[in-house]
């Protein structure tokens, strides 16, 4: 079995038909997502979301990913519907390359097809993550139980689509905030030669970082913020959602209003309801993703 083969049954086991029946396999997480235009500020939906159950065919990985277009939705759109795609295609190529630098890897694909294949000056902020089990390196065990394997989540950001792990109770933020108004983002852009005014590059856009947005050339990269952890039963759940959200709710403000939810679904929209009372101007889309940590 190699290194991220997802959890297996033992072969020798047998199992009769009615065992199956009594015992039958369901995922360790389950995925909620919920969406607003926000017609009241927004005349348009350019926010995209996409989730992929048993994520490269491998029994209970998972694959999440919220896209915030702006200047239309052609970037968000290309993303929701290929992204998955490449990433998935790169990971099962060499299992053995390390998930943060294949992500890096598929953003700056997507942000060169995006740039030379779509019409128009579309981009997107992203955040995407991805959940998979691996074993232990150097295990000496030619046998691998169940109860060897780690849950790895591995995620990847630009722009301000931001996640957030409620860990323990506490909110825990694994992407940055790529904005013009930080001052990191604000030396590289100026660095590469452009301007950050009224907290915008070139006076115009509020973030640093996107796929797509071909008009601000390599002021505006496509390059993403990577983490990875271990999921471990101290880990609730999970959200992903656009600045639609976090423009008006803090992380552990956001933790705070779904705990004790356990259902995905109503976690998603009790967060979109909560940032339109908020006063949110934006698109609203939130995904949660609910860990099952009761093994």
């Amino acid at each position: 079995m190699s290194k991220t083969d997802g959890p297996q049954h033992d072969s020798s086991t047998k199992e009769t038909g009615e065992d199956k029946q009594e015992r039958p396999y369901h995922l360790s997480y389950s995925v909620g997502v919920a969406e607003n235009q926000n017609s009241k500020f927004r005349k348009t939906m350019e926010d995209v979301h996409t989730y992929v159950e048993n994520f490269g065919s491998r029994l209970d990985w998972g694959y999440f990913g919220v896209f915030d277009g702006h200047a239309g939705s052609q970037a968000s759109k290309w993303c929701g519907a290929h992204l998955h795609s490449v990433l998935e295609k790169d990971i099962m190529d060499d299992e053995s390359r390390d998930v943060r630098e294949v992500l890096n890897d598929a953003f700056s694909y997507a942000d060169e097809r995006i740039n030379t294949d779509l019409g128009g000056n579309s981009g997107c902020t992203a955040a995407v993550g991805v959940l998979r089990w691996e074993v232990p390196e150097n295990n000496p065990n030619e046998k691998i139980e169940l109860d060897e394997h780690k849950r790895m989540l591995y995620t990847a950001n630009v722009g301000d689509t931001r996640i957030v792990l409620c860990r323990n109770g506490h909110s825990v933020r694994l992407t940055y905030d790529h904005k013009a108004s930080d001052i990191l983002e604000m030396q590289r852009v100026e660095a590469a030669g452009g301007l950050v005014m009224r907290s915008r590059v070139n006076g115009m856009l509020a973030v640093t970082r996107s796929l797509g947005d071909k008009f601000f050339d390599s002021l505006v990269v496509g390059n993403p913020f990577t983490t990875s952890v271990e999921i471990t039963t101290t880990d609730q759940f999970l959200i992903i959602a656009c600045d639609g959200l976090w423009d008006v709710l803090e992380d552990q403000e956001a933790c705070d209003a779904i705990k004790g939810i356990d259902d995905a679904n109503e976690a998603a929209k009790i967060l979109v309801r909560t940032a339109l009372k908020q006063g949110t101007t934006d698109n609203v889309t939130v995904m949660v993703v609910m860990f099952e940590n009761n093994s």
